[in-house]
């Protein structure tokens, strides 16, 4: 039990939860792999989780789709700004290398997927009281939307709460407020480019009611998120 105890380490999650800046800010100046073990088993397990649920909606072979797939989006991103934080904090005034860099955006990510992971069951219970999938009634498509929001309302709740740890562990790191904000900014664009695009590249997650399972769409690496967006937009302004 206490080689268990020394390789998984799960006190160190409440504390991240809690934000706790000051051991978050030795961490990350200490890379030890099985606190890297104990932070993507967080994610994989907390992301997997609400993937299943958002996906089991439309068939369980999708749930077990997203399930794969939503942990994978974060980690991609997770690794996609590790490289690009490192060059950009240095800059704005903070001077992390790639590995802390990693550290520090995989703390948020963990974060995040705890969080999403807590909302799992509440996930699964909506998803069992929506109307379930009827392959051309107006209904799945409602019941579609009303998951595809609620869906992004609970991430954007852990996008926020993991990103204020975020700023407290900059501003611990950094010792400046306006430092911490620069680069906070800073990976948050970055965030929103590559998750962004990652999560166009591997849809579905829900799966729409009028087209079948799969894991990943024929046109997956067609076209981008942001000239779907465009579009959209193009034609709401059309209208």
């Amino acid at each position: 039990m206490d080689a268990i105890a020394t390789i998984w380490n799960r006190d160190e999650i409440p504390v991240l939860l809690r934000g706790e800046a000051g051991p978050a800010s030795e961490w990350v100046r200490e890379w030890r792999a099985p606190r890297v073990l104990l932070y993507l088993a967080v994610i994989v397990g907390g992301a997997g989780l609400f993937g299943a649920a958002i996906g089991c909606w439309r068939a369980p072979l999708q749930g077990l789709y997203s399930a794969m797939k939503f942990p994978l989006v974060v980690l991609l991103t997770a690794l996609g700004n590790a490289l690009g934080n490192s060059m950009l904090a240095p800059l704005l005034g903070l001077n992390l290398n790639l590995r802390q860099s990693l550290l520090a955006v995989l703390m948020s990510f963990t974060i995040a997927a705890a969080i999403l992971g807590a909302f799992s069951p509440l996930m699964f219970f909506i998803i069992w009281n929506t109307p379930p999938l009827v392959p051309g009634a107006p209904v799945s498509t409602t019941a579609h939307s009303f998951i595809l929001v609620t869906e992004v309302a609970i991430i954007a709740l852990a996008g926020i709460a993991a990103n204020l740890r975020l700023l407290q562990l900059l501003q611990t790191l950094s010792g400046s407020g306006s430092v911490a904000r620069r680069v906070l900014v800073a990976w948050l664009a970055m965030n929103l480019l590559l998750g962004s695009q990652l999560s166009w590249n591997l849809r579905p997650f829900v799966g729409s009611p009028f087209l079948p399972v799969e894991f990943l769409r024929a046109d997956a690496l067609a076209g981008s998120f942001f000239e779907s967006v465009f579009r959209a937009v193009v034609r709401l302004l059309s209208i």
